[in-house]
């Protein structure tokens, strides 16, 4: 996967074939190339080249989270002791581990870090802020916040 800022410019049509597999992913190049206007063979040069380019980073499942037992959700500011390039390069590094842990997005502002935590319940969550959240390299503290319910998630 090339992912330099020497990618080709994209055109309307590559714009369009995105759009499409944002909204369906499994799509067959045969649907894709008619939804977006194209024959089969240019739509799945241009394909290729989206994936190739970076503009595609993948495809991958959206499950029901309810039905697997994973409904509570939290929102955790996490503030650092240091913020230090190489504080922040290690908090990076572990937080990714954190199987839990949906989003991070460093953030400016009062805290540094803005996490999603998806757990099984509000007992599970405070064990992963006690034991994970809290055991991450330079956490000072953290705040949560519980989501009460899901209005617009993954995009749908």
């Amino acid at each position: 996967m090339n992912t330099t800022s020497h990618s080709r410019e994209i055109d309307q049509f590559d714009h369009r074939i995105i759009e499409a597999l944002l909204s369906d992913g499994r799509m067959s190049v045969t649907d894709l190339a008619k939804r977006v206007g194209l024959s089969n063979t240019p739509c799945q040069v241009r394909l290729r080249r989206l994936i190739e380019d970076g503009y595609i980073l993948g495809f991958r499942a959206i499950v029901d989270v309810n039905k697997l037992g994973k409904n509570h959700v939290a929102f955790t500011e996490v503030k650092l002791s240091d913020t230090r390039e190489n504080a922040l390069n290690a908090f990076n590094v572990a937080v990714r581990k954190l199987q839990e842990v949906e989003e991070c997005h460093m953030i400016a502002g009062a805290f540094d870090y803005l996490l999603k935590i998806r757990t099984s319940d509000i007992a599970n969550y405070r064990q992963v802020l006690g034991e994970k959240i809290s055991s991450l390299p330079f956490v000072a503290n953290t705040s949560t916040f519980v989501a009460m319910e899901a209005i617009k998630e993954n995009g749908l």
